[in-house]
């Protein structure tokens, strides 16, 4: 290692060791990180792109520093579909740090990815107190059945009000509203349920009647309102 001429003047003088880096709780244990190889645990990560087009969570699931699971859910930037594709190709295999500096297609995707390694390294996991973590797969349960991602899209103006479009529950066919004009409840579609049951051999129509439902206060409204054409 090459030093400065200033450097070399310089009387010697011990720097000690300390304790080491502090502990970290890692899945139900303490553990000094040393090396990525220590890190272990299933976290999220929430990223954008700089012109905030669109917007990315990443959930990862790391056993002895590497990726053995990740789940890429996007939202707002139809690319970003594209380049969760490539990341879901590029993340499982490697390191944390290695894939840091990946660059996976899509910058919210490369900030969730900065984001998750913070949560990695300072021992801030959704599993730092569950003993050996949890097995691969565990993510899919976010997304529950029918595995689509839970996704909320609402379109409001001051002018004409509010539109529920897509609800935790599903695609929303239309909006139960009172005689003041407010909302009340609505009429949805569990989207990825229906799918399930068209793959399995059932008629599409039947399997769209079957796994239509309303949420709050929907029957005995004064009006319905399709959110798409009115």
């Amino acid at each position: 290692m090459k030093t400065t001429h200033e450097v070399d003047k310089m009387t010697t003088l011990c720097c000690p060791s300390g304790h080491g880096p502090a502990e970290l709780p890692i899945q139900g244990g303490w553990v000094q990180v040393k090396e990525i190889r220590d890190i272990s645990g299933l976290s999220h990560g929430i990223g954008w792109c700089a012109p905030q087009q669109g917007c990315c969570k990443l959930t990862l699931n790391v056993k002895d520093g590497v990726i053995q699971e990740a789940l890429v859910e996007t939202t707002g930037c139809t690319g970003a579909t594209h380049g969760a594709a490539v990341a879901g190709e590029h993340l499982p295999g490697k390191t944390l740090l290695e894939a840091l500096n990946t660059h996976l297609a899509c910058d919210a995707i490369n900030v969730a990815m900065r984001e998750i390694f913070t949560q990695m390294v300072y021992g801030r996991t959704q599993t730092a107190f569950s003993e050996d973590g949890l097995p691969v797969g565990a993510s899919l349960e976010d997304l529950g059945k029918g595995l689509r991602s839970v996704s909320g899209t609402v379109f409001s103006t001051s002018v004409k009000g509010p539109r529920y479009l897509e609800m935790a529950e599903g695609y929303v066919l239309d909006m139960a509203v009172n005689e003041e004009r407010e909302v009340m409840g609505y009429r949805y579609v569990h989207v990825g349920k229906m799918l399930d049951a068209i793959r399995g051999g059932m008629d599409a129509n039947e399997a769209f009647s079957k796994y239509v439902s309303t949420y709050g206060q929907y029957e005995g409204a004064a009006a319905y309102i399709d959110p798409r054409e009115e």
